[in-house]
């Protein structure tokens, strides 16, 4: 299993211009906790939480005593200024992104995000962004794993990227925050969350529809239950 298996392929991606309410906004409405900064076709950085905790206006910008700020370099507390009061996406992202090559085994993937302590990695092919495997893509797998299935067949990969294109195919399919599938035999399971049980059905029904699909299993949550409201439009 590799990472073209689990990533999660259409990746929600902001501009080196975004203001960074807009990331932020992007962020909160789709429950993600990173986003990719991408011109053009090209992957120049990537914002998480961590990037956002130490602003000024929160006051919990890094505070140092005199001796450190003497010793520290112009070039360092350059770059921390930008980082704390920059307000669009290429003044507060990070420039050095951690990436996976699509055909990178899960194994490595988990190595990869454990040494550089982050929680979730671009998947490139050609250079180009074709997904993004967080903790949760990760985990699912595992759980998958843990009932001693056997490794994704050819056609549950095809399954898997046809329920994919067909709900980008919707505007209620794309609005579906943490959209994740997994295919195992033939048996679709969905995750993510959705704004009201007609577009739970719709999401379900679309999965229904795909060749191959023998039965699809409903993991998405309705954040209506929970009172927390998400924009989708």
């Amino acid at each position: 299993m590799n990472a073209a298996d689990v990533m999660t392929p259409d990746v929600i991606t902001v501009h080196p211009d975004t203001p960074l309410d807009q990331v932020i906004s992007v962020m909160l409405e789709n429950r993600i906790s990173g986003v990719p900064v991408m011109d053009k076709d090209s992957l120049v950085g990537i914002i998480s939480e961590g990037d956002l905790l130490r602003r000024v206006e929160l006051g919990t910008q890094p505070r140092r005593s005199h001796l450190l700020e003497a010793f520290a370099t112009a070039t360092s507390l350059a770059a921390e200024y930008a980082r704390t009061h920059g307000r669009k996406a290429s003044e507060v992202m990070t420039r050095a992104v951690i990436t996976v090559g699509d055909d990178a085994p899960i194994a490595v993937i988990a190595e990869v995000m454990e040494t550089h302590r982050v929680k979730r990695v671009p998947v490139l092919r050609n250079g180009k962004l074709v997904g993004i495997v967080s903790r949760a893509n990760l985990l699912r797998a595992l759980a998958a794993k843990l009932k001693a299935l056997p490794e994704p067949l050819p056609n549950d990969r095809r399954i898997r990227m046809t329920v994919f294109n067909v709900l980008q195919a919707h505007k209620w399919g794309n609005r579906v925050a943490q959209l994740d599938v997994t295919v195992q035999d033939g048996v679709v399971t969905l995750w993510g969350i959705v704004s009201s049980e007609e577009q739970r059905m719709a999401v379900r029904v679309a999965a229904e529809n795909v060749p191959g699909v023998t039965q699809v299993v409903d993991r998405l949550e309705n954040v209506m239950d929970s009172g927390t409201v998400v924009p989708i439009a």
